[in-house]
């Protein structure tokens, strides 16, 4: 594919933060033998992932506005257009040595995302979107799943953790869900889940308390691969609810039903 000047942009830093963790993955094993937290491991991946973003990123267009998982929010000169940005997407699977994490880029203009990149390094997949000119993956050109029916489907979701809230509903969403589908996952990377529905690897993908960061990029893959794309509030907004339902168009409705009952 051609992309504009800001999406080859994008996926240079996007390939330039991979390559970083990448190296900073391979230490992982170490872990456990080492002196410093793990914790503070994978923070340090985090925050130098972001720090090599930023830097491609806004060297490239320093006008533009920011927002990041470690870096915050900053405005820019140019008001109508900033970068939304999450450096690693999967620490936990990161921290335990499972390649499914990512980084996720995307460019807003006037509150509308126009521009995704999501690059999963481990598997050297970059996924990427521009508003009115399709998705793909590598050279490959996304749709996602053509199944018509919740019986042969795979969705995803991500299921709270540590005491959140929010636990009982989705379990009573998955109680609704499971006994009508092909199966469920649950696999950490929310950029992810919707790259692999825009791919037709999941036929849909819902989950609550994102950050913004964590799906904005993914959610125009989603729609420039044919998807249906909603906050699970109809009268919401995607990334500032933190909030999202997707699929195919045949599978939508169902999907939405079960979860939004």
């Amino acid at each position: 594919m051609i992309g504009s000047a800001n999406l080859n942009i994008m996926i240079k830093a996007a390939r330039k933060a991979g390559r970083s963790l990448v190296k900073d993955f391979r230490e992982v094993e170490n872990l456990q033998v080492s002196r410093k937290g793990a914790g503070d491991f994978v923070s340090k991946a985090d925050i130098a992932a972001e720090k090599v973003l930023k830097e491609e990123l806004m060297g490239a267009r320093p006008t533009y506005g920011w927002l990041a998982e470690e870096g915050g929010e900053e405005d820019g000169a140019d008001p109508t257009r900033r970068w939304i940005v999450d450096p690693l997407d999967g620490t936990t699977n990161f921290l335990h040595g499972l390649p499914h994490w990512a980084v996720s880029i995307a460019l807003e203009h006037k509150g509308q995302i126009v521009a995704g990149v999501v690059f999963d390094p481990a598997k050297d997949e970059m996924f990427v979107a521009e508003k009115g000119a399709g998705a793909w993956m590598n050279d490959t050109r996304m749709r996602v799943s053509g199944r018509h029916k919740m019986i042969d489907s795979v969705f995803a979701t991500g299921i709270p953790f540590a005491g959140r809230s929010d636990l009982p509903m989705t379990l009573r969403e998955l109680a609704h869900l499971m006994p009508v589908v092909a199966g469920v996952r649950r696999w950490g990377a929310a950029s992810l889940d919707l790259a692999y529905v825009a791919a037709g690897r999941y036929d849909g993908y819902w989950e609550r308390r994102l950050q913004s960061w964590d799906l904005a990029a993914g959610s125009l893959i989603v729609r420039e691969a044919g998807g249906l794309v909603e906050p699970l509030n109809p009268n919401g907004n995607i990334v500032e609810d933190g909030e999202i339902i997707c699929a195919n168009e045949p599978l939508f409705e169902q999907l939405a039903k079960i979860v939004r009952q």
